[in-house]
């Protein structure tokens, strides 16, 4: 089920409640609207640890809470947390000195059933084609094909050039091609 996106005004109202009245309320109500996306964003980067995403989505907004002042508008509210989300989890990375590649992946950790069958068996193939990409490839390509994220904002929130972007998602298309293709 896809939650639909926050009219920009309404999103500016609740930061303003936020900012202005400490409004907690008005961030639950921002946290409800963007959960299943930056959750979702968390799942594909951590290869489906459903635990390790929920938390670095609390961490995310526990962070975004406390620098809602430093929020200045100029990139969209969403763009602003998903680079938040992108630092938690590669602060996570650095700090745990492992890769976000290790773990088993079952059925269970994405919270699919036995009977889900072929989805699963093609879900765990494209998930062991991506633990074969660079964390910044894997990271292009989950916020261009599964956030729906474009160009220019996954730029922004990966800090990188337009072009670097792009390259990225290229060689991920490339090495994901290869590794099914052996498949």
């Amino acid at each position: 089920m896809k939650v639909p996106a926050m009219k920009k005004l309404d999103e500016l109202a609740l930061i303003t409640r936020c900012v202005l009245a400490d409004d907690r309320q008005a961030f639950g109500q921002l946290v409800e609207a963007y959960q299943p996306r930056l959750r979702r964003f968390f799942l594909n980067l951590t290869l489906g640890d459903a635990a390790l995403s929920d938390d670095l989505a609390q961490e995310t907004f526990i962070k975004a809470y406390l620098n809602l002042r430093a929020f200045k508008g100029i990139a969209g509210f969403a763009t602003w947390l998903y680079r938040i989300g992108y630092n938690e989890f590669y602060t996570h990375t650095r700090r745990r000195h492992e890769s976000p590649l290790e773990g088993d992946l079952a059925p269970g950790a994405l919270g699919a059933s036995e009977e889900d069958g072929d989805r699963w068996d093609t879900g765990l193939t494209v998930r062991e084609a991506m633990r074969h990409l660079t964390d910044d490839e894997r990271t292009a390509v989950t916020l261009f094909y599964i956030e729906d994220q474009p160009i220019k904002r996954v730029a922004r929130i990966m800090q990188l050039p337009e072009g670097t972007v792009k390259s990225h998602i290229h060689r991920a298309k490339a090495h994901m091609a290869q590794f099914l293709k052996n498949e």
